[in-house]
């Protein structure tokens, strides 16, 4: 029975570009049969990535069967995947966040969980030598994954190994690293045929404090002009969004990739509140800057207070 591999709901590079890299390892080096797959339409970043790669875009599911045996890359969190996955057959987990619990296994799995900034890094430490038999366009996935994760290593996630990974791998493609990551950046950018609500749930990961459950999403852009000017059809779309995903509040980050900082929309008091019990800062009109935020995993998520 062919293996899926996949990452979380509202896939963005690494998730898209992880699942694939790890197919490839499975199919080719293992001798397994694996298929990359997707829970969602990727980002415009991750289609990209495809594009520029000339890779098919791996078919989207919206569940897996009972006993389907499975890769989880780039999450372990159960509300980021699908429904049915604890009867699935999980066989491997790979990933760069923090523990979240839920999940359950059949048996004793492969589970590698490193404090690095890109699932895609880890994937190749995990293939040692083998790493070498890539082709170029799982290096260009694997580079494409490190750069968008890091934000060509200005993310305070970004680690050395991280760097010099991308680096060697840049070197082998002979790409040069800042052009690239503009062609990329310009990619992720253009969110001009995106309704509000595909916005918002673009980049999300839902996440509770307490007893109040938000949707914290992030738009990593080095145009935020285009996002921010659709402010207000934004904040009044997040009211229908947080009801729809049964949640009390959606946060928009717009992340300035260039200036190295965050814009959040404030449409109320909580957010108020949230903004500065959270960033020890001010808030003066329905928007905020948070100069040096750029992570939602090591910067963001870790400080929600309300």
């Amino acid at each position: 029975m062919t293996t899926l591999v996949f990452g979380h709901k509202s896939p963005d590079t690494d998730s898209t570009g992880s699942a694939i890299l790890w197919a490839w390892y499975l199919n080719e080096i293992k001798g397994d049969k694996a298929e990359a797959a997707l829970l969602g339409e990727p980002n415009t970043e991750a289609a990209f990535m495809l594009k520029y790669w000339e890779l098919p875009k791996p078919a989207i599911i919206a569940d897996v069967k009972d006993d389907q045996p499975c890769v989880i890359v780039d999450t372990n969190n159960p509300a980021e995947l699908p429904a049915n996955i604890n009867a699935a057959d999980i066989r491997a987990i790979i990933d760069h966040h923090k523990l979240v619990g839920g999940l359950e296994t059949r048996g004793p799995i492969d589970i590698t969980v490193r404090p690095l900034a890109c699932t895609a890094t880890i994937m190749i430490d995990l293939m040692g030598d083998n790493a070498a038999k890539m082709p170029d366009w799982a290096k260009g996935v694997a580079l494409t994954c490190i750069l968008s994760d890091t934000l060509e290593f200005r993310s305070p996630t970004t680690t050395d190994h991280d760097r010099a990974t991308a680096e060697n791998l840049a070197k082998d493609l002979g790409l040069n690293i800042g052009d690239y990551a503009a062609e990329m950046f310009a990619a992720k950018s253009d969110v001009s045929a995106f309704s509000d609500a595909e916005l918002l749930r673009m980049d999300s990961k839902e996440y509770a404090v307490g007893d109040t459950k938000f949707r914290v999403s992030v738009l990593e852009t080095t145009a935020p002009k285009i996002v921010l000017d659709r402010k207000a059809s934004l904040i009044e779309t997040m009211t229908s969004v947080a009801a729809e995903d049964g949640v009390d509040q959606v946060l928009l980050f717009v992340v300035d990739i260039l200036r190295e900082e965050a814009t959040l929309l404030v449409p109320n008091d909580l957010v108020k509140n949230v903004a500065e019990k959270s960033f020890s800062t001010l808030v003066d009109g329905d928007t905020v800057v948070l100069p040096g935020i750029m992570s939602r995993k090591k910067q963001i998520i870790p400080n929600l207070a309300v």
